[in-house]
């Protein structure tokens, strides 16, 4: 199956919410179909769908469903159970800021009425989650192009997790930036973090990248040193799931380990990610909520169980990277260089003043 721009990672079809199934690729290529937010927060939580931007996307569909799904006659009994909705899908995932920025999205849409009936309302929800979407490639394409801009000619890039059309509605974050330099003809050779214990990088990064003809090798995750010091890294390229107000970053398992050695061998650490992921009500990394996720993704591969009976492991989803790690966060507003306490926040007034 190609990637092409016609195909999202979620997307809205006859009144379902329906999702690339990001859990059995590459072995195949499966769309998965659900009606009720209930079945799209499991979704979240299993990580059929996974990624902040995908992530947010589809919780603006289930809230969309939610409407759909709803038997209420009256526009506040509707009001009810969209609350009851937004607090389920709430719960799906703790990390990723853009859940929350999504579902607060959708509940203004709802709290900004009058609405003349019930199904004025579902319309309404279903054209928003649909919006939110669309922007969201738009927002990728113009985070990429600002990205391909510090990218050189020839480069070797290492790559954390997946960051693609996978992990957004389409294009990219980090993996948006490759293809934007890539598209403007410059030779990559991107290595692939495998990205454990789920294998996000190994499974999915290295399946985008071959339908896209960019050259890659996958690497295990503990040799990116080895690369840096030994073989040559022009730069470094994550994504993220909530950045705090002081530039402190919250991504996949991994990123922080990847950006010490980047800094210790004069490799550039480039953060890739929308406005919507950055946090200004979190001064800090350690305020950000970590999620735990279960043990088994760990000891148990494709039904293989790979470590002795009865030992424990422990398997946070996330770690956090602090600030002065990050040479840049590259955003759909340009890029945003340290001191981040000040260059975020400046950002964050520009926006509200309308500028």
């Amino acid at each position: 199956m190609a990637i092409n721009e016609e195909v999202r990672s979620v997307f809205w079809e006859n009144n379902q919410v329906c999702m690339i199934d990001q859990t059995v690729l590459p072995a195949r290529f499966e769309i998965r179909r659900y009606d009720t937010y209930q079945e799209v927060a499991e979704a979240i939580r299993a990580m059929v769908v996974r990624g902040a931007p995908a992530i947010g996307a589809a919780a603006g569909f289930g809230m969309a469903a939610a409407t759909q799904q709803s038997k209420a006659t009256t526009v506040a009994a509707l009001m009810d159970d969209l609350r009851a909705a937004r607090s389920v899908l709430a719960r799906s995932r703790p990390t990723a800021v853009n859940l929350f920025w999504a579902l607060e999205r959708m509940m203004r849409v709802a709290e900004g009425g009058p609405w003349s009936s019930v199904d004025e309302l579902r319309r309404a929800f279903v054209a928003e989650a649909e919006q939110i979407a669309d922007e969201d490639i738009e927002i990728n394409k113009r985070m990429g192009e600002n990205g391909a801009a510090l990218v050189p000619q020839e480069a070797t890039i290492i790559h954390h997790c997946n960051t693609g059309s996978l992990a957004t509605v389409g294009w990219g974050t980090a993996l948006g930036v490759v293809r934007s330099a890539y598209a403007q003809g410059k030779k990559l050779h991107v290595l692939v973090d495998e990205t454990r214990p789920r294998l996000q990088g190994a499974r999915l990064t290295a399946w985008e990248l071959k339908n896209l003809g960019i050259k890659h090798t996958i690497i295990p995750d503990g040799s990116s040193g080895h690369y840096m010091r030994r073989r040559g890294v022009d730069l470094c390229l994550v994504g993220a799931d909530r950045i705090a107000a002081n530039g402190d970053t919250a991504n996949k398992i991994g990123t922080y380990n990847l950006a010490v050695v980047a800094r210790e061998n004069w490799v550039p650490f480039y953060v890739v990610a929308p406005f919507s992921t950055i946090d200004m009500s979190i001064m800090h990394g350690d305020l950000i909520e970590i999620e735990e996720r279960d043990q088994e993704e760990v000891t148990v591969i494709q039904g293989q169980r790979i470590a002795p009976e009865g030992s424990p492991a422990s398997n946070p989803a996330f770690d956090v990277t602090p600030h002065h790690y990050i040479t840049a966060i590259i955003t759909e507003y340009g890029v945003i260089r340290p001191p981040f306490n000040v260059s975020l926040h400046k950002l964050a007034e520009n926006l509200k003043a309308g500028m």
